[in-house]
């Protein structure tokens, strides 16, 4: 009998124990003991270390400190970055990862399987690449304008949840994903740092875990429209001195049965934003002919930036995904990349204009 009540109140503990928010170890979450983190810079430090960055406070009306230091591990900076600040910082508010284009380079597979088995770090947190010293930035800026970690968090947010196109916004569970898929390579966004400005540079390629290329202006603006967002607010093309814009894509991917082509198909739909060029964009034959050239130009362009995949044999468009069918078994990495290298490529762009609107024929 007395056994039983032993086995009753050990069963009862350990049931208490179980249960969410009993566990008989618990943290001090104190809210005036602790400091949320909204973001860790990483770059190479010195000696094969890690150099990690974070501000602090975050959101609080105190003078901000950049705190830096080099570790072997992204948890030890954790850990002792508490070690430099009277209040115990948490990740739990971890919302953006800069990582320096240089440490990309090398390979960043450590540092997100880090981060992706962290039960504390949102998988919706941003991952950034940044070209320039980050540090200096911060510190400089950081004294200029207020919240400014909040600021750059927001400014993502924005592009993300309104999709707007104009450049690539990633978060973990995405590059997660892109990275762990035998037909698809992850990308990131470009940031670069210069003086007091923090600009979005364009898209890195990614081949397996390590940056190989960046694509910048008229390329970026190309894989906005081809997989990003297929959005783009503003689309300058200076050699035909012409801007679109409000551009919405429809793009359709097809692969002939030997892998030996890839027709991509392109429908645009905008309008022009501004023309310089000698045409009279209100004569109809006019407006056709450079509606021509401008789809000759970007079938062009998209040409030249998918040869560019091939040669680097990175596939971020998942072009790969389109040979899976739910009859046949799919084929590996290695065959899907042999053959991508030696793809023909045949683009196809058509693109229709909206009305122009307050011209002497709308009176």
């Amino acid at each position: 009998m007395r056994r039983k009540k032993m086995l009753l109140v050990w069963g009862i503990f350990v049931s208490l124990v179980m249960i969410p928010g009993c566990a008989p170890f618990v943290e001090n979450n104190t809210i005036e003991d602790i400091a949320p983190v909204t973001f860790w810079s990483i770059s190479k430090g010195e000696k094969g270390k890690i150099k990690m960055s974070t501000l602090v406070p975050p959101l609080v009306n105190e003078p901000k400190s950049l705190l830096t230091l080099d570790v072997d591990l992204l948890k030890q900076g954790g850990k002792d970055f508490n070690l430099r600040y009277y209040r115990e910082l948490k990740v739990g508010q971890l919302r953006l990862f800069l990582i320096h284009e240089e440490l990309a380079k090398q390979g960043i597979f450590q540092l997100i399987n880090t981060l992706l088995t962290d039960y504390d770090v949102s998988q919706r947190m941003y991952l950034v690449i940044v070209k320039g010293n980050f540090d200096e930035y911060i510190n400089r800026q950081a004294k200029k304008q207020e919240n400014l970690d909040y600021y750059l968090y927001r400014m993502l947010k924005h592009y993300e949840r309104k999709k707007q196109g104009e450049m690539t916004i990633v978060n973990l569970h995405e590059y997660k994903n892109k990275l762990f898929s035998p037909f698809s390579d992850p990308v990131l966004p470009v940031f670069t740092v210069a003086k007091d400005n923090f600009t979005y540079e364009g898209t890195a390629f990614f081949s397996n875990d390590k940056l190989i290329e960046t694509v910048t202006s008229t390329e970026d603006q190309i894989f906005q429209l081809l997989d990003n967002d297929h959005y783009l607010k503003f689309f300058p093309i200076p050699k035909l001195d012409v801007v679109i814009g409000r551009l919405r894509s429809r793009v359709n991917v097809d692969l002939d049965k030997n892998l030996s082509l890839v027709t991509i198909n392109v429908k645009l739909n905008g309008r022009i934003e501004e023309y310089q060029g000698n045409k009279n964009i209100l004569n109809g034959n006019e407006l056709m002919q450079l509606q021509k050239e401008i789809e000759t130009e970007l079938e062009m362009k998209t040409t030249d930036l998918i040869k560019k995949m091939q040669e680097l044999k990175v596939d971020p468009l998942q072009i790969g995904t389109h040979t899976l069918s739910p009859f046949s078994k799919p084929i590996s990495e290695k065959v899907w990349l042999a053959a991508w290298g030696k793809m023909k490529i045949k683009v196809n762009y058509q693109l229709y204009f909206e009305a122009l609107q307050n011209t002497k024929n709308n009176y």
